[in-house]
């Protein structure tokens, strides 16, 4: 083997190292948006949770007897 493909074989070799990692970014980088709610998902998220606490209070409120 000469010094040429040695070299050739060692640039492709960090050639297939760079698309790799560079392909496991896009993927980790997808997954991490799919773990983490949006922040309009949140919004409503918590529009929903403040609605429910209030309908479940003026329930207890109006079940009171004073």
């Amino acid at each position: 083997m000469s010094l040429y493909t040695t070299q050739t074989n060692n640039e492709i070799f960090r050639e297939d190292i760079s698309e790799y990692v560079a392909q496991l970014q896009l993927h980790m980088a997808l997954q991490a948006r799919n773990l983490v709610p949006s922040l309009t998902h949140t919004h409503d998220s918590r529009q929903q949770l403040l609605q429910e606490t209030q309908a479940n209070i003026e329930k207890l409120v109006s079940r009171q007897i004073f």
